[in-house]
């Protein structure tokens, strides 16, 4: 049965995820835990999009049919990403820089989420569109923290990454982000689903406060350390 295929996939990856941290971990043994932790991130972030992008039943509405009965393919990557999600929660317990609040408000809806969306296997559309929206600007993320470590910190190179990754957020997050939440609030999706899709876009705009904040310190630095 689909169920119980996807309870053990979603088993599957988790111990996955795990895995391959591990793996990482000891090939960069002199690296930091996080470090680690972004390259698996980074992976998932790849993998998401892509499996998102595989999953897209019609190009000219991507979040079409809306409110409908997931298909096996949107079944699998929310699969894939629910596992990474409960996987990167744990992780994130034992990072040496402690639980961040909005990280873990984030975590716990999208894994409510996810679940939602799998156990009623409906609304398939917007939550692979919400996948591809979340994931598209994360590798650049994690590009930014990797960079710091490798010692590329306040270079121009790292400028760059934020900068990218400040474009793509914005117009994920918040030009994408809250259509996809309008029209999953517009149709008769279940009500636990529009909750989360109305949190997931609330710690979005939060996100997108701080990141205004961070890009306007970096290019302010940068003017600055050009100047001197």
């Amino acid at each position: 049965m689909m169920e119980e295929y996807i309870v053990n996939l979603v088993l599957l990856g988790v111990i996955s995820w795990t895995a391959a941290f591990l793996f990482i971990r000891k090939i960069f043994s002199n690296r930091s835990f996080e470090f680690c932790n972004r390259i698996v991130s980074t992976i998932h972030a790849v993998l998401a999009v892509t499996l998102a992008s595989l999953s897209v039943q019609d190009w000219s509405c991507p979040v079409c049919p809306l409110a409908s009965k997931s298909s096996p393919r949107q079944m699998q990557a929310l699969a894939v990403s629910l596992a990474y999600l409960i996987y990167d929660l744990v992780c994130c317990l034992f990072d040496d820089k402690g639980v961040h609040l909005d990280n873990t408000i984030h975590h716990l809806v999208s894994i409510v989420g996810g679940a939602a969306g799998l156990a009623y296997q409906k609304c398939g559309s917007e939550m692979v569109a919400a996948a591809w929206i979340t994931e598209i600007s994360s590798p650049f993320l994690h590009l930014r923290e990797l960079l710091k470590e490798l010692g590329y910190r306040d270079t121009g190179i790292n400028l760059i990454a934020d900068i990218i990754f400040a474009v793509i957020f914005t117009f994920g997050r918040m030009v994408a982000g809250p259509y996809l939440t309008y029209v999953t609030l517009s149709a008769n999706n279940p009500l636990l689903i529009k909750a989360m899709a109305l949190g997931l876009q609330l710690v979005c705009v939060f996100w997108f406060y701080k990141i205004v904040r961070m890009v306007r310190y970096k290019l302010v630095k940068w003017t600055s350390k050009k100047a001197d």
